[in-house]
């Protein structure tokens, strides 16, 4: 972060409706940001919750269309959980590491690994007759990238887009806001070779930027009935020569992997 820069301010837009498949989200939090009078600035940053990425995607399934696998009603029975949910998690993910109490600890399609797969059947609709789950979003990079375009685009700005979604940790209880897809930023920076406070070159460090911004904007947002799905960030400045990174670059390759 340029030292120039010593405080950053988030606020949480409002007035953000309930997403349903098909919305254009960069109009709806054009005009949240318009409603709250905030002008954007090249430099800004917007934080999306993933879940209203994954809605207006229509990343919905209705439990009541899948059928489980063997596998599936398996592991439903040692978990005590819903067979059919536990095979749409089998089908997003490609590698399960391991089952806890809460469900299944797995490689999402995406590379995450994460609990059940990332999906999810709170804060979503059930119409009637209906039992859905929440998927995650397709392509998050991708479509962190087109509301940047669109948003860039309305207000004649370069803006940094991240989509955010709530991680547990291997060693530390409770969830944090990591950055699922990320658009105009660095998620990750390499300072490598750059001195310290005493000169002495840096070897390993890789601050996971975009992380740190999505985790700041959980506080915002909350995990339960809030409503606050979108953040605005000003004063989150990086190193003029910092080059955009997607938030791919921040799952780490299973070689690189000592934990599995």
């Amino acid at each position: 972060m340029d030292a120039a820069r010593r405080s950053v301010t988030l606020t949480a837009l409002q007035s953000i409706p309930l997403i349903s498949p098909g919305d254009d989200l960069a109009a709806i939090i054009g005009r949240a940001l318009d409603a709250l009078g905030i002008l954007p600035v090249s430099g800004d940053m917007i934080v999306v919750a993933q879940k209203i990425v994954s809605k207006a995607q229509n990343r919905y399934r209705d439990l009541s269309t899948v059928i489980p696998s063997k596998r599936a009603i398996n592991f439903a029975k040692i978990l005590k959980k819903d067979a059919r949910h536990i095979e749409a998690i089998l089908q997003e993910s490609t590698e399960v590491l391991r089952q806890t109490g809460q469900g299944l600890i797995t490689v999402h399609k995406l590379g995450f690994v994460m609990a059940n797969a990332g999906i999810d059947q709170s804060n979503i609709e059930h119409p009637a007759g209906t039992e859905r789950i929440l998927l995650l979003p397709e392509n998050p990079d991708g479509a962190a990238a087109a509301l940047k375009t669109a948003l860039d685009a309305r207000y004649g700005v370069d803006l940094g887009v991240i989509i955010n979604d709530s991680f547990g940790r291997p060693w530390r209880k409770g969830v944090v806001g990591v950055a699922l897809g990320a658009a105009g930023v660095p998620a990750l920076r390499d300072l490598v070779g750059k001195p310290d406070l005493f000169g002495r070159a840096l070897r390993h460090t890789e601050p996971a930027a975009a992380d740190e911004v999505a985790s700041a904007a959980s506080l915002l947002m909350g995990q339960a009935a809030e409503g606050r799905p979108v953040v605005h960030i000003r004063g989150f400045a990086f190193e003029p020569d910092a080059q955009p990174v997607p938030a791919q670059a921040l799952v780490r390759p299973k070689h690189e992997d000592v934990f599995r």
